[in-house]
């Protein structure tokens, strides 16, 4: 199966991935930018969006995903970005298939294993889920709040919150695969060796997704790497500093 996808723009080819519980439309502040340069592939990962649901779900078949797409598309090579999660698929992709990457672009993740962060989000989703009759997303972020303190992080989840063809609110995401492969999802990527592709990180300096004690890892499976950190942003930093984000990207691939 292939993912959903949106193609705008002229030029080069580039493939654009979200991040966790996320879609194709929360990096079109990038897409729009990038489009004015590339031909870029905004894509909604498996589970997310309105790309298939699986129960199997970890960075070697996301990384295949990918793949399959590119192969669907006649796209010999291309430059390849994406943000927290769909920074790690962009990273296994890369390392599984490098002969198809130009340039490697990871937004604020590291390839390393990270400890569950996401226990009470998850917990929230699912009460919402639980719930019947939920009115509207006013209704569905009060739910969510007595699991989720920041407004702005309910407020990113509540835009996969959709009605389905019988008019109820769902998720688009599929949540119960999500929560069962969420040790698959904080996994380090699978690499055998290292990834010689021209790459660049680049970290909110509010974030703790990029540690100096991820230094060593980074290095080690992208020895070709170079980093640049983004003032006044945490990890979502292109939704926090577009502009800044935007050039950095531009500059580097061009």
């Amino acid at each position: 199966m292939l993912l959903n996808y949106k193609q705008t723009g002229t030029g080069p080819d580039l493939i654009l991935m979200h991040g966790l519980f996320g879609s194709l439309e929360n990096l079109n502040v990038i897409a729009k930018a990038l489009s004015e340069h590339f031909t870029v592939y905004n894509v909604d990962l498996r589970n997310h969006g309105q790309s298939f649901h699986s129960s199997d779900m970890n960075y070697l078949h996301m990384g295949n995903d990918i793949k399959a797409l590119i192969d669907h598309l006649n796209i010999d090579k291309a430059h390849v970005v994406g943000h927290s999660m769909g920074g790690k698929v962009a990273m296994q992709f890369a390392s599984m298939f490098e002969e198809c990457v130009n340039k490697l672009v990871v937004l604020d993740i590291a390839p390393v294993v990270y400890p569950p962060r996401h226990d009470e989000i998850i917990a929230g989703l699912n009460k919402v889920s639980e719930q019947a009759n939920v009115l509207n997303r006013a209704h569905a972020d009060t739910i969510l709040s007595d699991h989720i303190e920041m407004p702005g992080v309910r407020q990113f989840l509540l835009k996969s919150l959709a009605k389905t063809t019988t008019g109820e609110l769902a998720w688009r995401f599929n949540l119960p695969g999500i929560a069962d492969n969420y040790a698959h999802i904080v996994a380090n990527i699978d690499n055998n060796q290292p990834c010689l592709c021209d790459t660049l990180f680049i970290k909110g300096n509010n974030s703790d997704y990029i540690l100096p004690e991820h230094r060593e890892a980074i290095v080690t499976a992208f020895p070709k790497s170079s980093a640049k950190v983004i003032h006044g942003a945490g990890h979502w930093l292109h939704a926090e500093k577009p502009a800044a984000v935007n050039k950095s990207i531009l500059d580097f691939l061009q």
